[in-house]
């Protein structure tokens, strides 16, 4: 298991994570573009990739300009070993590297990502579209989790 740093060269085995998901479906995989990934990993924010056998296992990825988690996804073949937790926490310690700006995400109501966030301390502000929950992590918040996973 090996994270690193997406590069362009990642974004098509990234767009097939994405696709793959069993949660948080996009209902038309067109909507995403190549140029939109390599935008947010290039211009907007930073992106992270695990990468098993070759392959990418799972993938995050944060927009500093609008303060958001723009993608968090893991392949299904790859789930419950730790990636998801993994790659959140790399992209939050370099989040919070750059801003103390609060940082926010969106997921769906009744999905195992919801219980995720929960679990790694981010707090519920309220509904977000049709039928997504908002979450928030603070930059204090992050402070207090991390030093949590430390002892």
């Amino acid at each position: 298991m090996q994270f690193r740093e997406a590069t362009k060269l990642d974004i098509p085995q990234m767009h097939l994570v994405r696709c793959a998901v069993k949660e948080n479906i996009l209902s038309n995989p067109a909507l995403i573009t190549e140029t939109d990934y390599e935008t947010f990993i290039v211009e907007y924010g930073k992106g992270w990739v695990c990468e098993m056998n070759a392959q990418i296992a799972g993938f995050a990825v944060v927009d500093l300009l609008k303060n958001n988690i723009w993608a968090l996804f893991i392949h299904p073949h790859y789930e419950k070993q730790g990636i998801g937790r993994k790659l959140h926490h790399i992209m939050l310690d370099w989040y919070f590297s750059q801003t103390q700006t609060s940082v926010w995400l969106s997921t769906g109501n009744k999905t195992r990502a919801k219980d995720f966030y929960k679990k790694l301390g981010w707090q519920e502000t309220g509904s977000y579209g049709t039928n997504e929950i908002k979450f928030e992590m603070s930059y204090e918040n992050w402070l207090e989790q991390a030093h949590i996973k430390k002892t």
